[in-house]
């Protein structure tokens, strides 16, 4: 996923700029990139306990828990990576948008999603990625309205999209 690719070209700018880092920081990255979230989120919870890079901690914590499923977790993790300094950038809100579109929070995630793509740095698949699931939350909210003013805009920059053309035909029924 692009998102953490980021993510970690993010988390090694960082410790370059710091000039040395932590080992339990180190050592969350490195398990991050293995795929070993249990582990990863340990690591993580020991260098904001030792207060090192808190925010990128937290935001550490909470890509390892996206990846498990515990999306609450994952929302709690992210917003406490916002309120200690992390980068505020696109791809922090696209997680915390689809972290609330999986437990079902519509308009939290709607929200999201608009600060996300307002941020101007997120591009291609997870850009378009981002819009469609707009459209797909105010299905679920059934504003229909909305949902079709937002697949007009959709369908306008990306007219190629099979996906949006069922959604269209979905939409003329509502």
């Amino acid at each position: 996923m692009k998102v953490k690719i980021r993510f970690f070209a993010c988390l090694l700018l960082c410790m370059i700029l710091s000039a040395c880092g932590k080992q339990e920081y180190k050592d969350g990255i490195e398990n991050l990139q293995n795929g070993q979230y249990k582990e990863a989120v340990g690591h993580f919870e020991k260098a904001v306990e030792e207060e090192y890079s808190v925010g990128d901690a937290y935001r550490g914590i909470g890509i390892a828990k996206w990846e498990t499923g515990d999306y609450e977790g994952a929302v709690s993790a992210f917003e406490a990576a916002l309120g200690n300094g992390s980068q505020e950038d696109g791809t922090i809100y696209h997680l915390l948008g689809a972290c609330k579109m999986q437990l079902g929070e519509w308009s939290s995630a709607i929200e999201y999603y608009e600060k996300a793509i307002s941020q101007g740095d997120c591009e291609g698949e997870e850009l378009q990625e981002m819009k469609f699931n707009v459209i797909a939350a105010y299905e679920e909210l059934k504003d229909w309205e909305s949902a079709k003013a937002k697949l007009a805009e959709y369908t306008a920059e990306y007219p190629d999209d099979a996906q949006a053309a069922k959604e269209a035909e979905f939409l003329e029924t509502r």
